[in-house]
């Protein structure tokens, strides 16, 4: 009956047009207020504690990061490189779309920012090639996704701090600790690699029905430049993922790094971006980083009324009870973040539902790192999901494109992206071997 009240409540507000932050905030007070009796003065003491863990600070990090590299020209650079790369290929520019996503997802972290930096460049060129505009979208929209996908990665680390410190136990009774976000970051490699490829294979077939058209190969010498040109951004990935493998720096001392590094290539560098615009890209960062921040406020909240009224464990007793098991429910979970995954923002879907579902999942014996990848993966066909798939909007705002067209187009690319779910959750093998190779899981 508590659980029923927490969610009605929730769902009421969030009908009304609301934001999440706000609804999740308001449902935890009304319910504090009408229907426990928790003392007040533990939840201004939670309120503030909830946001006071380390691994929270690499998320402005990252953000900062992002945008540095956003407003700068290492993008237009990456894509450069992966044109000459693959532009020779069927689908040549489409398949160059894909690769540059996957090399700027490692940098940024954030997914509406790769289809941005990408597409904004991309899509124009390929329409000028002669490819129809629906293509080029479609690619880039769903490739895009990757951002979320491929470490380092704002969603992943969203995982770990609403997991961390929970006191879950395994189907014999164990106790399993939490996925750290070093350990999500390595697992999300192959992943991001495999589904990159899926990705690339589906646009080499669609050009290669449709005879797009394929541009000229490109010289070893014109390749040696665009690498040369790109370089420094390239160089970004390996510090990030060889810092924390090698027990250099940790995955926020990381975020930390790459800000300054950003910094330092896009303004010194590249010469992008003058020391007069650093004051707006570092506003529109902690714009970002605050909305982000309020979320997780009021999510850690709405997870301890979830954990004090022992709604997390109800519903491991309820499911083990049914039968279901693991494959069962694991299905069950994906059908239900892919339908919040069309309404709610990523972000917020994580610190929601992850509370809720991973001590199911640890009870049931799903590795929560093989949890953590799979959530990621749902969160990232959601965001090329209507109707308020924000990937959507951004390509839809790139290419002049109706939502409804922007999504048709996308459809080919989402499929694919489909049944890379299915493999993710039913071969855990693919998010937990390289961590296991590294001793890391």
């Amino acid at each position: 009956m508590t659980a029923l009240i927490i969610f009605l409540i929730l769902a009421v507000l969030l009908t009304t047009g609301m934001p999440v932050s706000i609804a999740l905030g308001l449902t935890v007070f009304s319910f504090l207020f009408f229907f426990a009796d928790i003392p007040m003065d533990s939840i201004a003491l939670k309120l503030f504690t909830g946001i006071e863990k380390f691994e929270i600070m690499a998320i402005p990090f990252f953000i900062l990061a992002g945008n540095f590299l956003t407003h700068g020209g290492v993008a237009r650079r990456m894509i450069r490189f992966a044109t000459a790369m693959v532009g020779h290929w069927y689908g040549g520019m489409g398949l160059a779309a894909v690769l540059a996503c996957a090399l700027f997802a490692a940098i940024s972290g954030s997914s509406p920012a790769t289809v941005m930096a990408v597409g904004s460049i991309l899509i124009p060129a390929m329409v000028q090639q002669g490819y129809p505009p629906r293509f080029g979208v479609g690619t880039v929209t769903t490739a895009g996704g990757l951002g979320i996908l491929i470490p380092p990665s704002i969603v992943m680390v969203m995982y770990a701090v609403a997991t961390s410190g929970m006191v879950v136990t395994g189907p014999e009774g164990q106790p399993v600790s939490s996925a750290s976000i070093g350990t999500l970051f390595m697992a999300g490699v192959i992943p991001g690699m495999l589904l990159a490829s899926m990705l690339g294979g589906t646009t080499i077939y669609r050009a290669w029905k449709n005879d797009y058209p394929r541009m000229e190969q490109a010289s070893w010498a014109e390749r040696w430049k665009a690498f040369r040109e790109s370089i420094w951004g390239l160089m970004l990935i390996i510090i990030i993922m060889g810092g924390i493998y090698g027990g250099v720096f940790t995955p926020t001392e990381a975020a930390a790094v790459s800000a300054v590094y950003a910094f330092v290539i896009a303004v010194w560098v590249y010469r992008d971006i003058r020391l007069r615009d650093v004051p707006r890209v570092l506003l529109s960062s902690a714009a970002m980083s605050a909305m982000l921040l309020y979320i997780i406020t009021n999510a850690v909240m709405f997870a301890f009324i979830l954990t004090s009224e022992q709604i997390p464990q109800a519903m491991s007793a309820w499911i083990v009870d049914q039968g279901m098991g693991k494959i069962g429910f694991l299905l069950v979970v994906n059908l239900l973040l892919l339908a919040i995954g069309m309404v709610m923002e990523p972000s917020a879907i994580v610190l929601i539902m992850a509370p809720i579902l991973y001590p199911v999942a640890v009870k049931l014996g799903v590795d929560p790192v093989h949890f953590g990848i799979m959530m990621v993966v749902n969160m990232e066909i959601g965001l090329c999901s209507p109707p308020v798939g924000l990937n959507l909007y951004v390509g839809s705002a790139i290419s002049k494109l109706g939502l409804t067209e922007v999504t048709r187009a996308a459809l080919p690319w989402l499929l694919t992206a489909l049944v890379f779910l299915m493999l993710v959750t039913y071969v855990p093998e693919i998010s937990l071997l390289l961590p296991r190779l590294l001793g890391m899981n």
